[in-house]
């Protein structure tokens, strides 16, 4: 624990010293290995997740276990559908798991209600979080309703890059279970980025070369 207070300063620098303090006495932190989930569909939520270090994915999973990808939380995040199921007290509709080791803070509800009107440091970053989820959010709307599954795989190696740099831990089949598609044509559109020098295949993993 006693490295936490210096995480906190690191990544959330924009909290007053007091609200730091406060995050520390009444949250609890917990440490994720790679592919443990910290939030279920269905799940009834009671607490917001913040993330102190790692990488977390947040998705959308139907009843067959076919997984959507929505976006990524990195250090400083907080998990905006988190904080809404949470305060609704509603059922979580997302999953959400660890894509390297994490550790995270779960900050209950009832002190995140109060810190909204306590601390304006606070409410500007709980808002300033759902603005940029929905932005995110848009943006993966537009790659689905608008582009082909050439241009999707493009846009989500990309969205990958931006968090993992460009060797990316990816398999053809976990590709094509988070853009909903066959690990066949999957395997095929990779291949044929692959002889336009823009990437570099290796066993469940990718090598990308100057993706614009």
């Amino acid at each position: 624990m006693s490295h936490l207070p210096a995480l906190l300063q690191q990544h959330f620098p924009h909290l007053e010293p007091t609200l730091r303090d406060e995050l520390l006495q009444k949250s609890t932190h917990r440490q994720l290995q790679e592919g443990e989930v910290v939030v279920r569909t269905g799940q009834f939520l009671r607490s917001s997740v913040l993330l102190l270090s790692g990488l977390l994915k947040v998705y959308r999973e139907d009843e067959e276990g076919n997984e959507f990808l929505m976006y990524f939380l990195e250090p400083g995040d907080a998990c905006a559908l988190s904080m809404l199921c949470a305060a609704r007290e509603e059922q979580s509709a997302i999953s959400a798991q660890a894509v390297t080791p994490a550790q995270v803070l779960l900050v209950p509800l009832p002190v995140t209600e109060r810190w909204l009107t306590q601390y304006p440091s606070w409410h500007a970053f709980v808002i300033g979080t759902y603005r940029q989820r929905f932005e995110e959010l848009l943006q993966t709307l537009d790659a689905v309703a608008f582009k082909s599954l050439d241009e999707r795989l493009l846009f989500y190696l990309k969205r990958h890059r931006q968090v993992q740099g460009d060797h990316l831990k990816l398999s053809h089949q976990q590709i094509a279970q988070e853009l909903n598609s066959s690990r066949e044509v999957i395997s095929r559109l990779l291949k044929k980025l692959e002889q336009r020098g823009m990437l570099t295949l290796h066993r469940n993993s990718i090598e990308l070369h100057g993706l614009a």
